[in-house]
């Protein structure tokens, strides 16, 4: 009888270090399973789809699954896919290459005969104030010094934007038009520019109702047609203002309304970054005292690529790393397009952003067997509403990045949500998180919740999200 007393009195004491993975995995499992019938149960779902994948995040065996064969729109969860794949194809240490060159010849004089060109070939970062060597003020004094120290005194031709690798200005497939006229909307070429935005800058009324004049641009942008029709709003009323323009668009309408109390500047698309460039750099050399016979241009005015070109300087864009982690902690949906025309151009030759998306969904076919209808894309950064990936592929392309020697720099770019690192998703009726979470008894999880179609606030919507994935903490 003592025997026996002293055995329970131990076992009481080494319980829990006799609980075992599985039977710990099973708590959980019990534990998202009953959090998750009450989600699915709530009011906001009845006419929306939920789907929820949890991997063991060292196994990458599956815990718990809903509907994970469902394609679902997944607003930028979609980057962690597009990002995934840039890593692996393209490596964490790529750089675009951005080149300025001349062409025909500098007479004694320093007249050049020829045009000075700014090739592209596809840096999102060209410009971005994010990158103290990219910024627009830093490029366009070292290319008028160069330019300068090439012994150029005046230009008989013009600054062209040449923008031709990818075939020019494009706003990719099932992109909507209340988005593409405004920064998130921007489109993507392979000379982007300053992030292919513009600051808006408003001075509201004091009256409500009234137009809420544009005080200042934050760059100038005096060759295209600005037609203001905001007008002031009630006070913590906020933003409500949207641009609409397109591709190689000479007039950009803005509509709606600002906060009387709001101090925001308001970003907008620029119609034509490969022009607004070359537009930057001639206004640049005037005011060096280097003048040019004819005015900017696009890569319209290249009549032939077949002549000889003469460089003045190559510049190289930060780390794809680098890039990587603004693209996700911003969610900047230019880094996306950007990135999947690149995998395109670089598995395939090709450069239209269906081609990119093609790709990936082989990519992934190939290395992790996934089906391609379970990543039907139509973009890279997850702006289109009709995008349709299942949160078991999603799950599965996330589990994969753990094993990858660039994983620490994927996972320093994910953003941090309700304490956990995940990428977080926003578009009208879908909201979608994945990450990658450890828990309180050292548990690794790997996991993607995507709901579409639900109704009610997106705050509201979120809330019930976090409870869910909170019992994966």
């Amino acid at each position: 009888m003592k025997t026996n007393t002293s055995i329970s009195i131990l076992s009481i004491f080494l319980s829990p270090l006799l609980i075992t993975p599985s039977f710990a995995q099973s708590i959980t499992k019990s534990k998202i399973e009953e959090a998750y019938r009450l989600f699915e149960h709530d009011p906001a779902l009845k006419n929306g789809t939920a789907s929820l994948t949890v991997l063991n995040g060292t196994t990458g065996e599956p815990i718990f699954q809903q509907n994970e064969t469902v394609g679902l729109a997944t607003a930028s969860t979609m980057k962690i896919i597009t990002a995934a794949t840039a890593f692996d194809v393209l490596g964490k240490d790529f750089k675009f290459k951005t080149t300025l060159y001349y062409t025909g010849s500098i007479q004694e004089n320093g007249i050049l005969d020829g045009d000075i060109i700014i090739h592209g070939t596809g840096d999102p970062t060209l410009g971005s104030s994010r990158y103290p060597e990219s910024s627009e003020e830093q490029l366009l004094n070292k290319w008028v010094y160069v330019i300068q120290n090439a012994g150029i005194k005046e230009i008989k031709g013009r600054v062209i934007g040449d923008d031709s690798l990818y075939g020019g200005y494009k706003v990719p497939g099932g992109w909507i038009w209340t988005d593409i006229g405004n920064y998130y909307g921007a489109g993507v070429s392979s000379l982007n520019w300053r992030e292919n935005a513009v600051g808006v800058v408003f001075n509201p009324s004091e009256k409500i109702g009234s137009p809420a004049a544009i005080q200042k641009l934050t760059a100038d942008l005096s060759y295209l047609q600005i037609i203001n029709e905001v007008t002031t709003g009630k006070n913590e009323s906020g933003d409500n203002v949207y641009a609409y323009s397109g591709p190689y668009a000479s007039q950009v309408y803005i509509r709606g309304t600002y906060g009387a109390d709001l101090k925001k500047t308001i970003e907008i698309a620029v119609p034509d970054p490969a022009y607004d460039v070359a537009f930057q750099l001639s206004k640049s050399l005037t005011n060096a005292g280097i003048k040019t016979a004819n005015p900017p241009s696009n890569s319209r005015s290249i009549v032939t690529t077949d002549i000889e070109k003469h460089s003045l300087d190559i510049h190289e864009s930060a780390p794809l790393s680098e890039i990587i982690y603004w693209f996700n902690q911003k969610s900047i949906n230019l880094y996306g397009e950007a990135l999947l025309k690149a995998i395109a151009y670089q598995t395939a030759q090709k450069t239209e952003t269906s081609d990119g998306a093609s790709c990936v969904q082989k990519y992934w076919e190939n290395k992790l067997k996934i089906n391609p209808n379970e990543l039907n894309s139509c973009d890279g950064s997850g702006l289109s509403p009709q995008n349709r990936v299942t949160t078991g592929a999603m799950a599965k392309i996330m589990q994969y990045t753990q094993s990858q020697s660039w994983f620490p720099e994927f996972y320093k770019s994910l953003p941090e949500y309700n304490k956990m690192k995940m990428k977080s998703g926003t578009i009208g009726g879908a909201l979608g998180y994945t990450g990658i979470q450890t828990n309180s008894m050292g548990e690794k999880f790997t996991f993607t919740l995507l709901v579409n179609n639900y109704s009610g606030s997106t705050s509201a919507m979120r809330k019930q999200m976090f409870q869910l994935l909170d019992t994966l903490k």
